[in-house]
């Protein structure tokens, strides 16, 4: 009965709609993901996180950078596969921060907290990094005030380089949590101290596809 039903007319878009109604903003949605048992998602598991731990594990290493400062660390599995020498991540779920709490308990190079944009103030630098990544995350802001606070606070906490694995193309038809941008001349026109050195294919063959964008600080710009 269920095949036959998602296999009518209409099916598709009622689920969907449905969705939109359950949907109550991006921070809600992923705090009801993780508190349900609930993971940060395919693109973190199996090949596609491993060819990405590949990527970030020998760019880390083949510029020698030292800190690493994560934006949307989610259940921690991704991190599981990486070699930084000093991690910090941050994430919007407490129960995100939660699980990586129990998971790194005894690595004492990583460092967790729960992330506010709303409340995230960071002139001291206490988040500046070397690298600083989004992983994943920029298609799930849905709302372009926490798109924009969100990329102020990632961009404002690079120092040398920020990584973006995410999709940068406008696809419509997707679940209420996600909302692809072409987000380059975004960045482009606001952060005029950073540039666009790498656009690295990501590891994934779907049609809809994640890449690898790195942007390098203006050397005048690094602390």
């Amino acid at each position: 009965m269920k095949s036959t039903m998602r296999s009518l007319p209409g099916t598709r878009s009622l689920t969907i709609a449905r969705q939109r109604l359950a949907f109550h903003g991006s921070a809600d949605y992923w705090e009801k993901n993780y508190r349900l048992g609930q993971t940060s998602g395919s693109g973190s598991y199996g090949e596609l996180a491993r060819g990405k731990a590949d990527f970030l594990n020998e760019f880390t290493r083949k510029r020698e950078l030292k800190t690493v400062t994560e934006f949307g660390c989610g259940d921690g599995n991704q991190l599981s596969l990486a070699e930084y020498p000093a991690y910090i991540g941050l994430d919007v779920s407490r129960s995100a921060i939660r699980i990586c709490r129990q998971k790194f308990a005894n690595d004492l190079t990583k460092s967790f907290f729960l992330y506010d944009g709303t409340c995230h103030v960071d002139h001291a630098g206490i988040f500046g990094a070397d690298l600083v990544l989004s992983l994943d995350v920029i298609f799930h802001l849905v709302e372009d005030s926490v798109f924009e606070t969100y990329m102020a606070d990632v961009f404002g906490a690079g120092r040398r380089y920020v990584v973006i694995y995410a999709t940068n193309a406008k696809i419509q038809g997707t679940a209420p949590h996600v909302r692809h941008r072409n987000f380059t001349p975004w960045v482009e026109q606001n952060f005029t101290e950073w540039q666009l050195v790498e656009h690295v294919p990501g590891p994934g063959t779907d049609r809809i596809r994640a890449d690898f964008f790195v942007y390098q600080r203006s050397i005048k710009y690094q602390s």
